[in-house]
């Protein structure tokens, strides 16, 4: 078995749904289901994919010593391609809601909507910063390495977010290894949260106060100044912008579940694996076209409206968040880098094999005792204003 091998994901896959499947027998994973339960679960899939693209990643490093893409159009498409469908999703959500208040000519709220954003993000985010701080002061035997001015910095820029910058912890050169470099994503997140503003000033009837358009604009020149606009990511907001519209115009008129969209979906699927990165334009169009035909109903023979691929979409954030921390603990901490680097291919690819059900039961754990109770308590919260 070699993790270039397409078998190595198919594996991996059904690991892991196995896993959920057993689960579900004792816990009950998914909620009731919601107007886009095909994107619950397209979430559910897209998580894994990007756990299966760092498995190949560390694989390449531990040989090569280079974190870089794997020699493989297939590994490489799924974890940027899938990180590209994140961000069309909350794009398409929260455009969604937007044109929703639009419609029902309610006023958004604002302090609700930042409410659960925090709720949903943060509580989760810092119980992964607080492992990387483990690791970090294990790895460090709890001694500072650097003066703590630009300690207590790189702490700061990691638990905003990295907003500010992703710097070494402590002088330890693998930091971002420990996430496999996962938390860039989540600046964009937080710039499109404070997009919204000015997305419905330019939608909405009641427009947003100046003072919230006024933060938006500092947070997109912050933003700019320490991240930059990488055009890439952008245009994948723009394709879950225009979902919403899409929708509603013509949402009813299609039945957009045929087998002839689920054909052009596998089509677009084979095209886009023809290339090495999303980055191509092409490539995004096809992606694009995708993620429209999902949203507008198509579920791909009923995949997506598994109750496995729906139950992986819970715990999507925790995957997302955490494989990255069990992938460096299995190969930095219990194998070793130098045990690690003389694995055969099989010998790696059987401890990825290993490791599934254990990412799988760790996100479950994220899950149902830190981000679910604290999105009940945003709830909660809101009510009781």
């Amino acid at each position: 078995m070699n993790p270039l091998h397409p078998a190595f994901a198919l594996v991996i896959y059904v690991i892991a749904f196995l896993t959920v499947y057993l689960l579900n027998l004792k816990f009950k994973l998914t909620t009731d289901s919601s107007r886009f339960e095909n994107i619950d679960g397209l979430r559910g899939l897209l998580a894994l994919s990007v756990f299966i693209h760092h498995a190949c990643v560390w694989h390449q490093f531990l040989h090569l010593h280079e974190w870089t893409y794997p020699k493989s159009n297939f590994y490489n498409q799924l974890g940027p391609a899938s990180v590209s469908f994140f961000f069309m999703i909350t794009a398409f959500l929260f455009t969604n809601k937007l044109l929703n208040d639009k419609t029902n000519n309610v006023k958004t709220d604002w302090s609700k909507l930042y409410n659960s954003r925090m709720y949903r993000l943060v509580p989760m985010y810092l119980i992964t910063m607080f492992l990387v701080f483990v690791v970090v002061f294990i790895i460090s035997r709890g001694q500072l390495k650097v003066d703590i001015y630009t300690f207590s910095k790189s702490v700061f820029d990691w638990l905003t977010f990295t907003i500010f910058g992703n710097p070494t912890i402590n002088n330890f050169e693998y930091t971002t290894r420990i996430t496999a470099g996962v938390v860039w994503s989540l600046p964009y997140e937080w710039m499109f949260y404070f997009c919204l503003p000015i997305i419905s000033f330019l939608l909405l009837s009641k427009k947003p106060s100046n003072l919230l358009i006024f933060c938006s604009i500092l947070f997109m020149m912050v933003f700019y100044k320490y991240q930059g606009f990488n055009i890439h990511h952008l245009l994948s907001f723009v394709g879950g912008v225009i979902t919403p519209f899409l929708i509603k115009h013509f949402g009813n008129k299609t039945n957009y579940n045929s087998p002839i969209f689920t054909l052009a979906i596998l089509l677009c699927l084979i095209l886009i694996f023809q290339y090495n990165r999303p980055e191509d334009g092409f490539c995004k169009i096809l992606l694009i076209i995708i993620f429209n035909l999902i949203a507008l109903g198509n579920n791909v023979f009923g995949i997506l409206k598994s109750s496995i691929l729906k139950s992986l979409g819970e715990i999507c954030y925790s995957t997302y968040l955490l494989h990255g921390v069990v992938l460096f603990v299995l190969i930095y901490l219990i194998l070793g880098l130098d045990y690690s680097q003389h694995l055969s291919p099989e010998k790696y690819s059987y401890a990825i094999f290993a490791l599934t059900p254990i990412v799988i039961l760790v996100s479950f754990i994220g899950y149902k005792y830190v981000e679910k109770p604290f999105m009940l308590l945003a709830k909660k919260s809101h009510v009781e204003k």
